[in-house]
């Protein structure tokens, strides 16, 4: 065990993981995180608690994992490379573990232009690969990235996202192989709706083995309604929609197009069951936590391992 998380031991066992994710408010109103974590206590092993996603300014996520573990639930704390140089990095990652935060995905994080404060300056000190590679040397080696010994221990079960469905496809794999052996303990992937792509790109994971040196979460995501699916489809980049999921959510009745979403994302997670190398799902469903519940009981991922 590299941190005695609960999601690294759920993973260690063979069991099929569940992650979600929960999006902290983007200001300090707590009442927002109890109300989003009360849908997920119980529901899944661990609950991803997003960095200042696509840019927006948010409760920080060392503060949310730290607020959703005091009530019951185990954070995988995102940490992006965006805002902090490798000072900030690593300073917070002290912080984060002197808290009990024992899981980080590390992410390189969205351009600020895509968010709320577009004339920030970015940093980018380290990239997702480099950032993996230095948390595991703190975690395996005891020292900073300077070569510092570290005073404690920093232990933590570290992941990365990998998307299966970038271009170009053949470049998807390598790029994986190179987070594994940076350090990613574990892996989520974007949100899946053409399996096609997904089991071909997995048989490209299993050629190399990395399926036996990682376990690999796959990302669903419920759709909501048809016209959020043909905006998915044209304009989400690194997303791929195939025309019949479009074709089925826009031709859902008035009214019904959340409830054939969720079929969707059920189905979806009942093909990834059966899929070698498949260690997991990691659901976001994020504005709509209150609908997970639901997704884990339809799809058998209920009850969960204690």
């Amino acid at each position: 065990m590299k941190s005695g998380s609960n999601l690294e031991r759920v993973l260690e066992k063979g069991e099929f993981a569940v992650t979600a994710e929960l999006g902290p408010p983007k200001g300090n109103n707590v009442d927002v995180v109890f109300k989003k974590a009360k849908y997920l206590k119980g529901i899944v092993d661990a609950v991803n608690v997003t960095d200042n996603q696509t840019a927006i300014v948010r409760m920080s996520s060392i503060a949310t994992s730290k607020i959703i573990m005091d009530l019951g639930l185990e954070p995988v704390m995102q940490m992006t490379c965006r805002d902090r140089n490798r000072i900030g990095l690593e300073s917070d990652i002290f912080g984060a573990t002197a808290l009990g935060i024992k899981n980080c995905l590390c992410l390189t994080g969205d351009h600020q232009s895509f968010g709320n404060e577009i004339d920030s300056k970015n940093v980018y000190d380290l990239d997702s690969i480099q950032l993996l590679s230095v948390l595991k040397n703190m975690r395996d080696e005891g020292r900073i990235l300077g070569g510092d010994e570290i005073e404690g221990d920093v232990k933590l079960f570290l992941g990365a996202a990998a998307n299966p469905f970038g271009d170009p496809f053949e470049f998807r794999v390598i790029r994986l192989a190179k987070k594994v052996k940076a350090g990613a303990d574990f892996i989520q992937t974007q949100v899946i709706y053409d399996m096609d792509r997904f089991r071909e790109w997995m048989k490209m994971v299993r050629d190399r083995g990395l399926h036996e040196r990682t376990h690999i979460l796959a990302g669903v995501m419920p759709l909501k309604s048809g016209g959020m699916t043909r905006y998915m489809a044209k304009n989400v980049a690194g997303v791929t929609v195939p025309d019949e999921i479009v074709k089925r959510m826009v031709a859902a009745p008035k009214g019904k197009g959340a409830a054939e979403g969720i079929k969707i994302c059920i189905e979806t997670i009942e093909q990834l069951k059966e899929i070698e190398g498949v260690h997991g799902v990691h659901i976001m469903a994020l504005e709509w936590e209150h609908r997970v519940p639901e997704i884990c009981e339809r799809a058998g991922l209920l009850p969960r391992p204690s």
